[in-house]
């Protein structure tokens, strides 16, 4: 087993060991539960289809940040990140602004796994409609997300309120909206070639 075929293992052992330490002592349970849901729906996607559709090392390495990011986001409640709470009194800032990482990583991530499905699969042919068309796949994907914390809100109604980590803010739903379309923008456009090379020698592997 080669290096490049080990990484994604090594990244599932880590993932797991971070998820069991964001479970334990947890703010509030079902905030947990609500914020890694993603991960439990993601993972087993990976694994099931990782033998005849494995993505590029880029790929899985920013799955796994995400992971990441979303783990704290279910330990801490997105409103009380300590990394959050870091970056409002360095810059002056009125709320914890943690939750605008989550939606900049929801734009970027599903950014460069939607270019590489159309890619690989031939989907685009053509590179002119590629940034297009994934950049409205993303804003598709965050404003579903949205609806999500909708339906959390009314079926929920205050136990919801730790999930949705609005902070007060009237126009939370559009900033999130706003943040993933910036990190689907700057995704495709700092990490576009990078990932075209990891592709090209993917494919060069498999066949």
């Amino acid at each position: 087993m080669n290096r490049s075929s080990r990484e994604p293992l090594v990244l599932l052992g880590l993932g797991a060991v971070a998820l069991v330490v964001s479970a334990i002592g947890a703010y509030d349970r079902l905030t947990w539960f609500l914020e890694v849901a993603p991960i439990f729906i993601g993972v087993p996607i990976l694994i099931a289809t990782h033998r005849r559709f494995p993505l590029t090392p880029l790929l899985y390495r920013l799955i796994f940040l995400h992971a990441l990011i979303l783990m704290a986001g279910g330990h801490y409640t997105y409103a009380r990140v300590p990394l959050g709470f870091w970056f409002r009194d360095i810059l002056g800032l009125t709320r914890n602004h943690y939750d605008r990482l989550g939606h900049f990583a929801q734009g970027l991530v599903p950014a460069i796994l939607t270019r590489e499905i159309l890619l690989r699969k031939g989907i685009v042919l053509r590179r002119g409609w590629l940034f297009f068309l994934v950049t409205c796949v993303c804003l598709a994907f965050s404003a579903c997300y949205e609806f999500v914390e909708w339906w959390s809100a009314v079926i929920g109604g205050s136990a919801a309120d730790e999930f949705l980590g609005t902070q007060g803010d009237v126009w939370d739903t559009q900033w999130d909206m706003l943040w993933a379309l910036i990190g689907a923008i700057s995704g495709q456009l700092t990490l576009g070639r990078v990932h075209n090379r990891e592709m090209a020698r993917l494919e060069g592997t498999e066949g």
